[in-house]
């Protein structure tokens, strides 16, 4: 019997868990043809994942003897990694100074986790930006500990092809927005054996405790599997999704949660 594992990809150790593409043309981990709507590729790019080296430094400048002296960068009130300044506790102007400062009330809490290496892959970083908010955009499906399908979602904004892709049917409902699902891929020894399905059940599962009302996917109805991580409409309808938009190229299919 299978024994099988999902995990969401949200750190260096997710990241590195993305399975190959079937085809060595395209690459699951530096691909960003959903996050940009005009120039993203799903080619893969090597050089995506080799650390970035640091960016050389500013000379230093002489110091101007008439001006006053530098404080250092002005203190971001509205910045999460910010350090407060020790003489101001910015929601409590009664407290003492050697007080802790209070959290704001009103901001919701959630764990945060380790931040990402200034040189991690663009990808990771891509996938990674809205952890904090919205919580992982990304996951794994590992097949007695060989990773065997991968899957990427998220909220619309986060895919703005996606949302060109809605632009050219003003029928599809506004209001909720959906999130979408852009990826979903299984490799070649992992195929017919209901692996991707179950992963995309977890992923359903998941956006429906994040509060969202319906899941939308765009698949590509001609293309060849190993060419293609959205799948074909048939796969969808399988998953209990409807086929919203029915045309040759740009199909649309959704899930009411």
């Amino acid at each position: 019997m299978t024994s099988v594992r999902i995990i969401d990809v949200s750190d260096e150790a997710g990241f590195g868990r993305i399975p190959l593409c079937v085809d060595p043309g395209f690459d699951h981990r530096t691909c960003d043809y959903w996050e940009d709507d005009r120039r993203g590729s799903k080619a893969a790019r090597l050089s995506w994942l080799e650390p970035t080296p640091p960016a050389p430094s500013a000379p230093t400048l002489a110091g101007n003897p008439f001006a006053p002296p530098d404080r250092g960068p002005a203190f971001n009130p509205f910045d999460p990694k910010a350090a407060r300044p020790a003489e101001a506790n910015l929601f409590d102007p009664f407290a003492a100074e050697d007080d802790e400062p209070m959290d704001n009330p009103f901001a919701p809490t959630r764990e945060r986790g380790p931040s990402l290496a200034s040189d991690a892959p663009r990808k990771l970083q891509l996938l990674a930006r809205g952890k904090a908010v919205f919580g992982s955009y990304a996951k794994v499906l590992e097949a007695d500990g060989e990773p065997a399908v991968w899957c990427q979602f998220g909220p619309l904004s986060a895919y703005p092809r996606a949302q060109r892709v809605r632009d050219l049917y003003p029928k599809l409902p506004s209001a909720p927005l959906p999130a979408v699902i852009t990826c979903i891929a299984t490799t070649a020894a992992a195929r017919s054996q209901g692996l991707a399905k179950a992963l995309v059940a977890a992923v359903v599962a998941d956006l429906a405790a994040r509060g969202f009302s319906a899941i939308e996917a765009y698949p590509e109805p001609e293309a060849r599997p190993d060419a293609t991580s959205v799948a074909n409409p048939a796969f969808w309808r399988a998953c209990g999704f409807d086929l919203a938009i029915d045309d040759d190229r740009f199909p649309v299919v959704r899930r009411e949660l």
